[in-house]
This record gives structure tokens, sequence and C-alpha cells, in this order.
């Protein structure tokens, strides 16, 4: 089968060569899925539309108020880069900067890590913690959505036919805050989560007043984990509210046996990664790890 190549310049020109293949077009942002798959026969598009050459698909910009947004094409070693982002969003970035090789992280992006479908994403627990919105956009405009509504399970995402991940937004920081994302895998690196979990947290007199929590690789998609959060909002994170929102996380697994890791282990990481990472996240939200 002959595949064509196209390469916009602009958002609206992708979108219509996107929505008029009719489900046989797929985006082309960093390829480090994509051409795997096409290689082994799991993909066969009929037309592979490059979102690179697209200026808003590979920006970053912070906002007045402090925000950030994220071109859907900007790759894990751009951001990485980036002077201040990493400081702000430091469990983000090290999310993102764990998604394969040095030579895949010149690639990679959290768009296509989102779009992918797997529910061992590294980016997208981190993602949610973060509370991020993508801005997606298709035949019937514009919308935006939480970033833990866009999976639908492994391989599948919500996004209407036609639409497109255009950019995340992640959103402005209160003082004492900050996140940090950490994974179980069997190698030392350049392996597949067997969990994966992030933490977002503000204190204020070292009590937790915000938290959010996101968790990767124990169910069909990423989840947002609220009742580990309600456990700690309102603690000094003392072992009481750790264990509790480590309870919360555990509840929340559906994970499946496979050769990684089985339902009993992949449950039990979740509840000591939630414990680990909070301490981080406060730890930089405090200062003591060069957070914000």
């Amino acid at each position: 089968m002959d595949i064509r190549y196209l390469a916009p310049q602009t958002l609206d020109e992708a979108v219509s060569a996107f929505a008029a293949a009719q489900g046989s077009a797929r985006i082309l942002a960093g390829g480090t899925d994509l051409l795997v798959q096409m290689r082994s026969g799991v993909a066969r598009p009929g037309l592979i539309v490059d979102i690179k050459k697209i200026g808003v698909m590979t920006e970053i910009t912070e906002a007045a108020d402090g925000s950030f947004r994220i071109g859907a094409a900007v790759s894990g070693a751009t951001l990485a880069e980036h002077r201040r982002f990493g400081k702000v969003w430091p469990g983000v970035l090290e999310a993102i900067n764990l998604i394969g090789s040095k030579q895949v992280q010149g690639r990679a992006s959290p768009g296509g890590n989102l779009c992918n479908g797997s529910p061992a994403g590294d980016s997208v627990p981190a993602m949610v913690a973060a509370g991020a919105v993508v801005t997606v956009q298709g035949p019937n405009g514009r919308r935006t959505m939480p970033v833990e509504a866009v999976p639908a399970g492994p391989g599948r995402t919500n996004l209407a036919p036609g639409e497109i991940v255009v950019s995340f937004t992640l959103p402005p920081r209160a003082p004492g805050s900050s996140d940090a994302y950490l994974r179980m895998i069997p190698r030392t690196e350049m392996d597949i989560a067997v969990v994966g979990l992030g933490a977002s947290l503000t204190l204020q007199g070292g009590v937790v007043t915000t938290a959010r929590i996101g968790l990767g690789a124990v169910a069909p998609t990423v989840l947002l984990v609220e009742d580990a959060a309600k456990a700690l909002v309102g603690s000094k994170l003392d072992d009481a509210a750790l264990e509790a929102a480590a309870a919360a996380c555990r509840a929340a697994c559906k994970p499946i046996n496979d050769k990684r890791g089985t339902i009993a282990y992949r449950t039990k990481v979740a509840g000591v990664l939630l414990k680990r990472t909070a301490a981080i996240a406060a730890a930089r939200a405090q200062g003591a790890l060069g957070g914000n």
C-alpha cells in the first residue's frame, strides 16, 4: 500500500488533511511510537501528517500568570533545555525525560506519548498530577479537556474523529508548590513502567493545602486518584496520612498479571511510590531540593 506524506505549515491544513483521510491517517510528532508500529505491521497508515513544521506545535511559552503552554510536538530534549520549565514543573520534566534513550528524547513528544494510549506512558501520570489541560482541534473546532479524560483504554483515546492534540497547558503555581514523578521498572533504564506515579503538592506552613496524584500502568488508563489527594490535604504528611493515601492508590489499582509484574506486586508498589513521590514533591515545595 502506498503511503502519502504531508508536512503542513498550518494547523488548519493539518486538521483538514487528517479529517479527510477518515481514519486512515496518522499524526507524526516525534515518530518514536509510530515508526515502530509501522515497522511491525501494527500501523498501516495511508497518510502521515507531520506536524513539526507548525509553529504552535513546537513552541513552549510561559504566560504572565505563570502558566505554561507546551506544543504537542515539543521534544523532551527541547523541554529539558528550557530555562524555566524544569524549575517550575520538575516532576513533569523528569517524567517526559524518562521516555526512551537520549536519542529518543530528541524526538519523543508528550503529545505522542499521550495519544499512543499506553497505560504505562511516563509523561501522562505526571501531566495528570499537574492538572494539565490539552487543547485539541478538529473539523468541528477547538476544545479543551483534562489530560486524564483523553485515554480511553490501551491504544485508544477519547478524541473525536479528525481531532489533533495541539498543546498542553499547565496552570500557574502557588508559592510552596512542586511535583515529582517516580516509576518502578525491572531494569535500570529504558524500560516500560510497572507502576508510575506523579504527585503535585502545595504546602503552607508544612501543611498540604492542595494535592493531585496521577497513577499509571495499573489500570486500562492512567488514573487521577482523588481519594489519595484528599488523604494528604490538611496533613503534614505524617505516617497516617501517607498510609491513607497509599491505601487509596492500592484501592484504585486494576492491574493485570504480565511478565513484568503480578497484580499483587503492582498494587503494593503503587502504595510505596505514593509515599516516596509525595516526600520528594514536598521537599521540593519547601525548597530542600531546588523546587519552585
